[in-house]
């Protein structure tokens, strides 16, 4: 079977999305090299296995209130 290939992570620190406007996060994120970007709603049930590469972004009002990786 053969290794599956790696995917780097882009290198800007997901702190730098919190407070954006959601789609402008999104806009951004994906610009520099996430994907997927996950937007979801506080409090939501998610699965939790890591994805290199994701970027998830919390949503609150339009505008992102936590940012984490995978």
């Amino acid at each position: 079977m053969a290794p599956f290939p790696s995917q780097a992570e882009p290198q800007d620190s997901p702190e730098s999305y919190v407070g954006l406007e959601a789609r402008n996060a999104e806009s951004r994120a994906r610009e520099r090299g996430w994907s997927p970007v996950r937007s979801l709603p506080p409090g939501a049930i998610i699965t939790m296995e890591y994805m290199s590469g994701r970027l998830n972004f919390e949503v609150t009002d339009g505008r992102v209130t936590r940012c984490w990786k995978g």
